[in-house]
């Protein structure tokens, strides 16, 4: 398992734990709520009950000061009272402004009867009250509030998680910056003393064919510097043949991989395509991807480059007859780290990734892979 795929388990196992803890504020809270709406319905009850009991008390008789409290200490629930025969009797907390309004009553009725079951209160041999009430501000609120909590916490979650990836990429950027200007400077050296010894052999008499080869590598190490350097730098783009940057790339990988890995190159060989490069970059990125589908097909199979033009657009798709690769690792397969293979950095993709993303502005993705077929990769690039 690689470290990408237990980073992903351990965003999954965090994001369905935040999940959970959002479920569970929301059954909390809907247990607290149903906790208040009985309890407010008991006061509504009680509170109908000393109303009626006061109100149909004889004139001389002497009310308990706890009836009169119980009445005037409900502010916060809206409320109206019917009689036997459905006409309003009173009602309490609701707009005093727009009571005197009969359509506004009788809205505040509906709205309270699609709420909750009336309370009927039973007095004068049979006869009956109705109560209609609707939620308190605070049990409406309280209904909300879960919701409200989650939406925020979400919020302030994502701007954390925007900072840190932005910061991480931040730093990784700068490791990449300070990791190929430090390879850059430090094969200078060795360049500069191998481009020395050549002068030496030549002053010897050495065999030519074997100066030329030492130069031929000294030449290769200096293409690998300059490869490093734009990496650690702004790369410049300038208009160049793409198919004469794919035929050098596929020309010096064809001699050095095996004779069982077939080349196949659907463009004009010899035609011209200019677009915006950086010719040391993308030869890197081009005998990168080729390795990779190498590695991919043990050493044996057929690699298939295309060109296609689309309007403004340059589409290059590489296809291998490798192992191909589940859908689930479409993107992981880019990250820094990812490999398959016992030895590597896991940098290959990655580096294609930012070769082609970062400083040619352009895509890479799996345009399709069939697991023990192959897989075929896309670079679009603007014209």
């Amino acid at each position: 398992m690689n470290i990408y795929s237990k980073k992903q388990k351990v965003k999954l196992a965090i994001f369905i734990f935040a999940i959970l803890i959002g479920i569970g504020f929301i059954l909390y809270s809907g247990y607290i709520t149903k906790k208040i709406s009985e309890e407010e319905r008991k006061k509504i009850h009680t509170w109908a009950e000393a109303l009626i009991e006061t109100t149909e008390a004889p004139l001389d008789a002497e009310i308990s000061q706890t009836l009169y409290k119980i009445v005037l200490e409900n502010k916060t629930i809206p409320v109206i009272l019917l009689d036997n025969e459905m006409n309003i009797v009173t009602y309490r907390n609701l707009n005093e402004k727009k009571v005197s309004d009969t359509i506004y009553l009788q809205q505040k009725l509906q709205q309270m009867k699609s709420q909750h079951e009336p309370i009927e209160i039973e007095y004068l041999a049979g006869q009956k009250n109705y109560v209609y009430y609707e939620d308190s501000d605070l049990l409406k609120n309280l209904y909300y509030y879960p919701y409200i909590q989650i939406i925020v916490v979400a919020f302030f979650v994502g701007i954390s998680y925007f900072a840190f990836s932005t910061s991480r990429k931040d730093e990784e950027n700068q490791l990449w910056a300070g990791m190929s200007k430090e390879t850059a400077h430090q094969l200078g050296t060795p360049i500069s003393s191998l481009m020395a010894w050549v002068e030496m052999l030549k002053l010897k008499n050495v065999d030519n064919v074997l100066i030329d080869e030492v130069q031929k590598d000294i030449k290769r190490l200096e293409t690998i510097t300059e490869r490093f350097s734009g990496i650690g730098s702004t790369p410049v783009l300038v208009r160049d043949n793409l198919y004469r940057i794919l035929n050098e790339s596929v020309s010096y990988l064809q001699i050095r991989t095996s004779k069982k890995v077939d080349y196949i190159l659907n463009y004009d060989k010899k035609g011209e395509l200019l677009i915006p490069l950086n010719e040391a970059l993308f030869e890197w990125l081009i005998e990168n991807m080729c390795k990779n589908a190498i590695d991919a097909m043990q050493g044996n199979g057929k690699i298939t480059i295309s060109v296609i033009e689309k309007n403004d657009k340059v589409n290059i798709d590489i296809k291998d007859t490798g192992k191909g690769i589940p859908k689930s690792q479409f993107k992981t397969v880019f990250k820094p780290g990812y490999t398959t293979k016992k030895r590597g950095w896991g940098l290959g993709l990655s580096l294609a990734k930012r070769i082609i993303e970062t400083y040619h502005l352009g895509k890479i993705f799996i345009k399709k892979s069939v697991i023990g077929k192959g897989t075929t990769f896309r670079i679009v690039l603007k014209k």
